[in-house]
């Protein structure tokens, strides 16, 4: 659906458009949960949430979305499925968790598998295929470190304060940057067609679906919910196929298998499920608790 509506709006377009509705969102849910006074969080911590939205919104999600314009629906749903690999080495790199064999193993097939993955494209000469997954990498490494960085901020202020001041201290770059494009598109000669795609993509995918995955973790737990980031790829995959025609060769399908039994291997090599988006727990039990408290 983003790519559909990248062409037209263009991806800085998108990324304006976000960024005025999202703090909107994010506003929203602090005054359902917590009425007009918002929790206090001090200093050190509002420049760690700071920090957050830097890394969680203006680096993971401006290159994510030039990333999934630039590359497929496919391969983009595969490159962010390997979310996990990236977060183990961030847990690894920063004291939190040591790898085990299988964990290496694991980690080592799937960048095997995302070799031969994009192989198949430089091959053909499609390096701006290629070049997009490179940004996607990138892109899924920027929210490793902010799963890993959000885990102590959510457990002292819970997942909503988290993610709605990251969003809103993080809008306002985005929305700086983008606005010489944003300022410049014809938003009033968009078709219904088109506005409904944006918001879903913004407000039901975007921010209702963090909401509703954080929902899940908490009440089944992430080793339950985990295994189900690897349906990303293939429904993504499905629909490309019958919306816009994505074509898949034999050597595009085995690259894909390869880096998501590597993660797979490295995720649950431990005997449990390494989080990936699931350590953005909402815990909406208690936003239920906050709302009668007021």
């Amino acid at each position: 659906m983003q790519k559909v509506i990248f062409e037209a709006v263009s991806p800085a377009g998108f990324l304006f458009a976000r960024y005025l509705i999202m703090p909107a969102c994010a506003l929203a849910l602090l005054a359902y949960v917590y009425g007009r006074r918002f929790p206090a969080v001090p200093r050190a911590d509002l420049l760690a949430l700071a920090r957050l939205g830097f890394f969680g919104h203006v680096l993971h999600v401006g290159t994510v979305t030039f990333g999934i314009h630039w590359s497929t629906a496919f391969s983009s749903s595969l490159i962010l499925a390997c979310g996990p690999v990236f977060t183990l080495l961030t847990l690894r790199f920063s004291g939190i968790e040591r790898l085990t064999r299988t964990q290496l193993a694991g980690a080592t097939i799937a960048c095997i598998g995302v070799v031969v993955f994009l192989w198949d494209k430089l091959a053909a000469g499609r390096w701006g295929a290629g070049g997009g997954d490179l940004v996607l990498l990138v892109s899924a490494s920027f929210f490793s470190y902010y799963t890993v960085a959000s885990k102590p901020l959510i457990e002292r202020h819970g997942g909503v304060v988290v993610m709605a001041y990251a969003t809103l201290l993080g809008a306002a770059p985005i929305v700086v940057l983008t606005a010489p494009v944003g300022l410049r598109v014809d938003w009033s000669g968009f078709g219904p067609a088109i506005w409904l795609g944006l918001l879903f993509a913004i407000v039901v995918s975007a921010f209702v679906g963090w909401l509703v995955w954080g929902w899940v973790n908490a009440v089944r737990g992430v080793a339950r919910t985990a295994p189900m980031m690897y349906g990303m790829p293939p429904v993504a995959g499905l629909i490309a196929w019958i919306s816009v025609g994505e074509a898949f060769t034999a050597t595009k399908i085995a690259g894909a298998a390869i880096a998501l039994g590597g993660v797979a291997l490295a995720q649950f090599a431990g005997g449990a499920a390494l989080p990936g988006r699931g350590l953005f727990r909402m815990r909406l039990p208690s936003v239920r608790s906050a709302a009668s408290r007021r």
